[in-house]
Order: C-alpha cells, then sequence, then structure tokens
C-alpha cells in the first residue's frame, strides 16, 4: 500500500457469490456502468473534470503520537506543494528530480487514502478485479458487496498490491483491506467513515481501526472548481 511505503506505515469469508467482470475503459458506450464506474461516481468522480486545486492535511493518530503533512495539488499542471512542518516543496510530477521522487511516494499515499475510489477509474488498465456479491464486511460483520482488485507486477510505488473494498447498495465505501504483494493474510483493514461533500467530492474523512487506538484522517480540505 502506498501507505505502507511512506514513514508511518484471510480472511476467511462465506462466499455466497462471485463473478468477475470484464474491465471497460471509463469512455467506453456501453449504456450500464461498470462496477469501477459505479463505486468512483458514488464518491463524485464526474465532478473531478471541474477541480482546480485541492488542499488537504493527511493525519495518523497511533496510541499517543501523532504524525502530519498538508499538500496542495493542482491537477490540470500536475503540481503539487508539499508542507511538512516548516518545509515547503513544490515540484511538477512531469519531471522529478530524485527529491521531489521521493516526496510523491507520500503524496501517492496520501491522494490514494483520500480518493482511492477515482483510481479504480485511473488505474483500471494496471489491475484484475473481481466482485463478491454478498460477503461479511471484516470489521462491522455487515453483508455488503466486496469488490477485490490486485495490480500489476510491473511498475508503480508498491507493485502487485491487492485492495478489498466493501460498500453497500449506494456504492460509498464502507470498509477496506489492504493486502502487501497479494498475500492472504490482511496487511491493514480500516474503516471509511464520516464521509463529507467537498463541493461534490465526497471524502471519508476517518480511517479507523478495530480495538486499536488508530485513527488515520483528514482536515483542512479545500476543493477549488473552475471559474
Amino acid at each position: 500500500m502506498k501507505f505502507f511505503k511512506s514513514s508511518l506505515i484471510v480472511l476467511t469469508m462465506v462466499v455466497f457469490s462471485c463473478k468477475t467482470e470484464k474491465k471497460q475503459t471509463p469512455n467506453s458506450d456501453t449504456i450500464e456502468q461498470t462496477i469501477l464506474q459505479k463505486i468512483a461516481n458514488a464518491h463524485g468522480f464526474e465532478q473531478w473534470k471541474k477541480v482546480n486545486q485541492i488542499e488537504f492535511t493527511f493525519n495518523v493518530d497511533r496510541d499517543s503520537t501523532h504524525f502530519e503533512r498538508s499538500w496542495i495539488w493542482k491537477p490540470k499542471t500536475n503540481t503539487i506543494t508539499r508542507i511538512s512542518g516548516i518545509d515547503t516543496l513544490t515540484y511538477n510530477r512531469k519531471s522529478m528530480d530524485s527529491i521531489a521522487f521521493k516526496t510523491n511516494a507520500g503524496f501517492v499515499n496520501d491522494r490514494y487514502w483520500l480518493i482511492a475510489p477515482f483510481n479504480l477509474i485511473w488505474d483500471a488498465s494496471n489491475f484484475e478485479h473481481t466482485l463478491i456479491e454478498n460477503d461479511s464486511a471484516p470489521i462491522s460483520k455487515k453483508t455488503m458487496q466486496k469488490l477485490t482488485i490486485v495490480y500489476g507486477s510491473d511498475g508503480g510505488y508498491t507493485p502487485g498490491d491487492a485492495y478489498d473494498f466493501y460498500f453497500g447498495d449506494d456504492y460509498v465505501i464502507q470498509e477496506w483491506v489492504f493486502r502487501k504483494s497479494n498475500q492472504e493474510e490482511p496487511s491493514m483493514i480500516t474503516t471509511w467513515e464520516n464521509h463529507k461533500d467537498y463541493n461534490g467530492i465526497i471524502i471519508a474523512l476517518d480511517h479507523k481501526k478495530k480495538e486499536e487506538v488508530f485513527n488515520l484522517f483528514f482536515d483542512d480540505i479545500r476543493v477549488q472548481l473552475n471559474q
């Protein structure tokens, strides 16, 4: 997971029905949306084309420790500003030196936590996915749908990783599991909760573990749309 490559950081389930979807491109002319599109759109993906700038602070509280770093992202120009303590670095993702490349690993991690449902569209050509229509969510134990994606073995910061997304009939993510290198045992399980709407972009502000003092959360979020 992108998070675990930064400075911070099987399930045995009864499967009632399972199917594998044929992947389709985001610009497909099919009438019915794919499961990837349904989940992304439930989180505001169709609004993303209007976003000019997004600011957010990534935080992790674990036991008595606190970690945070802030970002300003201009997606149309791919310009990133990282603010960590008194240090500020601005770079463009189209042209990165070694310092920017290392910093960008943190950005990829934090952005993934922020809007992972959008990566179901952006990364669709880089992973395989399967859908289980009825499964038991690992934390709440509620019956939900489960989408599993497994990234390819080449490219990216953490190739070969797998994610299990759990969601209800509204397609909004409620829990997820990260499995490093597609191993059977989970590397991390957290909730997706406290969803808020920022100019049409739906963001889960809190990600908590069961029976642990842990919360990965976002604040200082600002989403600016095109004028």
